[in-house]
């Protein structure tokens, strides 16, 4: 037991003070229990907006844009589209320096209407479609990360002007992460294998590569998976891969000059999460490049990461509306919305923190579970909350740290519209992306 559950007050006064390190930097606790996100009332967005919604904080994703970039100023910095791809996103991102990593035809249609700079996309993805090259082609995108010996023929019959790629190689390393995001080690859908029994598979991806006179073969390029902490695990990686490029200069006779680490670093979603420390991951990774680049008398080479949800997660929250209250064995609190707007924690058990806004309570604070209106007994979007006994349908809820793998990952099960999407910057709101009407969906019906 712990000493807010046996003195109640001290659960109010906590409940009084925002998680550190879990919600968006300029989300402050106004007067009357009203949360504050980028100097806006959430339950006044609430009531313009209606819940569930999706709400972004622009100036944190640039500041965490600028972070990177100020960070590793040697280094490109490249944006997973994947995580929240919209225009106005994309457009920060762009008019912040960064790179964009996309995966499909989509994604660069989305790129193509902000006008993002062609040669600063990446085209990444196992299964590239035609339509997807075509849309990389056609817009001249920088480069495009091979996966397999197919997708090299397949491109390089198509390709011209000697497009630039990389090939992918899986380098056995593990993130240390939750199996289904962990993309570093043997046995995944992605990339050539280090294994040395399957090594030569690296050497033909690269001959094949070679021998297509319409491409062009610039580096290599590995990522070990979403929601790493341990920066370790790149300093390992990294050795790997300068391995891997003098292994191909001294087999092929070719210097390569890029490496494109990926990345996928961490966000806290909860207090017991790990933060990811990326001067750390700067400083740390500086030295394992330099030193195995002198090693192995090998030039330094231009350094590509991908930081994933690090540059969105942090800055976005969710807010519901509380349905109704059920109360008995346990206490569930369902909400207006659940997993078509975050499908991770049915996904691969992601947790979640919450907390009620809009009104101050002194009631005592005990666990709950936050339950989804959709028809699953798995639609659990946050267990083990303490909420206030007196909680009751029309309260509004507010979870952190939902600006990345939530819009993007948003369905329609049950035929329930996806919630909007509102960027907040100094008290200001600006629908991004407007909530799904039934009409929206009788079009696809």
């Amino acid at each position: 037991m712990t000493l807010s559950e046996l003195l109640p007050s001290l659960g109010c006064e906590a409940a009084d003070q925002l998680e550190p390190g879990l919600w968006p930097q300029r989300t402050q606790l106004g007067e009357g229990g009203e949360l504050l996100f980028a100097g806006a009332p959430v339950s006044h967005l609430a009531a313009r907006f209606g819940t569930p919604a999706y709400l972004i904080d622009e100036a944190q994703v640039r500041d965490a844009a600028r972070a990177y970039r100020h960070a590793l100023p040697e280094a490109e910095v490249a944006f997973a589209s994947k995580s929240l791809c919209t225009r106005a996103v994309l457009r920060w991102i762009a008019e912040e320096g960064l790179s964009l990593d996309t995966c499909s035809a989509g994604e660069i249609a989305v790129a193509r209407a902000v006008g993002f700079p062609a040669e600063r996309i990446l085209l990444h993805g196992n299964a590239k479609t035609p339509e997807d090259v075509k849309a990389a082609l056609e817009y001249g995108v920088g480069r495009i990360v091979l996966d397999s010996l197919d997708e090299i023929e397949q491109l390089g019959s198509v390709a011209h002007n000697a497009q630039r790629v990389l090939i992918r190689v899986t380098p056995g390393v593990s993130g240390e992460t939750h199996e289904a995001i962990t993309t570093g080690t043997e046995g995944q859908k992605f990339g050539f294998s280090l294994r040395s029994d399957v090594r030569d598979n690296v050497d033909r991806a690269v001959a094949a590569v070679l021998a297509q006179p319409s491409l062009r073969l610039v580096g290599m390029h590995c990522h070990i998976g979403s929601q790493v902490s341990r920066v370790d695990r790149y300093e390992e990686a990294a050795r790997r891969m300068i391995e891997v490029l003098v292994h191909v200069r001294e087999t092929h006779g070719v210097t390569l000059g890029e490496l494109d680490l990926g990345g996928g670093h961490a966000v806290p979603y909860v207090n017991s999460d790990a933060s990811f420390d990326l001067d750390g991951y700067a400083q740390r990774l500086r030295v394992a490049l330099a030193y195995e680049c002198s090693s192995h008398d090998f030039p330094l080479p231009r350094l590509t990461i991908e930081p994933g949800r690090a540059i969105v997660g942090a800055a976005g929250i969710t807010v519901y509306r509380v349905c109704a209250v059920k109360r008995g064995t346990r206490t569930f609190v369902a909400v207006d919305g659940g997993m078509s707007d975050n499908a991770r924690p049915s996904l691969y058990g992601a947790q979640y923190t919450a907390r009620l806004v809009g009104r101050r309570t002194k009631a005592a604070r005990t666990p709950m579970t936050i339950v989804g209106r959709h028809c699953e007994s798995g639609d659990v979007l946050a267990a083990g909350i303490r909420l206030p006994d007196d909680i009751h349908a029309g309260d509004l809820i507010a979870v952190p740290c939902t600006g990345a793998y939530h819009h993007a990952l948003a369905s329609n099960y049950n035929l329930v519209g996806r919630p909007p999407l509102v960027s907040v910057r100094e008290g200001n709101a600006t629908l991004l992306v407007p909530r799904e009407t039934e009409e929206d969906l009788l079009r696809r019906c």
